[in-house]
């Protein structure tokens, strides 16, 4: 059978990549078959191991590419040195990086529960480093004694759920313009390390 017009490696892995990413944010990732993604893209099931070994890896590729573009596009952001500045930044940084990527934020966290044991392993790790570089913020926020902050680890957890909670709900156009929420947003979080 001849190729399908559009299945050349380079324009396919990403549509691969694109339509499952899609489709797991839609359906979740246990309803969602090799075969509708190979439908999605426009080529035959069969054509998708010559891009992905199997599911399992397309989710686990989708995840790891997610926080490598996080860590990207943070070391590209100046970093300040006072505590607060480096707090506020972080909470922009945050909202403006995950608003840009609903689908892949969604699947990253609600499909953590699909991936093997040693993907998990390694999409935590990831994590951790993420989490770590605001749990230093507030440990050197409260060492100079500019946060008052109970558990560091806990009010970490805390933020970035808070954070990144903010899109299952926002909407362009909606009643508040993106600047005047990431203010907003920017006070909770301070509100929350004890900054008034």
């Amino acid at each position: 059978m001849a190729r399908k017009q559009g299945s050349h490696a380079e324009t396919t892995a990403p549509k691969v990549r694109d339509a499952a990413l899609r489709l797991f944010a839609r359906h979740g990732y246990a309803a969602v078959s090799m075969r509708q993604i190979a439908q999605e893209v426009g080529v035959q099931a069969g054509a998708l191991y010559r891009y992905t070994p199997d599911k399992q890896h397309l989710l686990f590729d989708l995840m790891r590419s997610h926080m490598e573009a996080l860590f990207e596009a943070r070391q590209a952001c100046a970093q300040p040195s006072d505590p607060l500045a480096r707090l506020d930044a972080f909470t922009t940084f945050h909202i403006r990086f995950h608003l840009q990527r609903v689908d892949a934020v969604f699947v990253s966290y609600m499909e953590l529960r699909n991936l093997s044991p040693g993907n998990f392993a390694e999409v935590a790790r990831l994590r951790s480093r993420y989490e770590g570089e605001l749990e230093a913020i507030l440990r050197d926020g409260v060492a100079a004694g500019v946060f008052e902050v109970a558990d560091c680890k806990i009010t970490t957890l805390a933020i970035i759920a808070m954070l990144t909670g903010l899109t299952t709900w926002y909407r362009e156009g909606g009643r508040l313009p993106l600047d005047e929420i990431t203010a907003l947003y920017i006070r909770m979080v301070r509100g929350a390390v004890g900054v008034v």
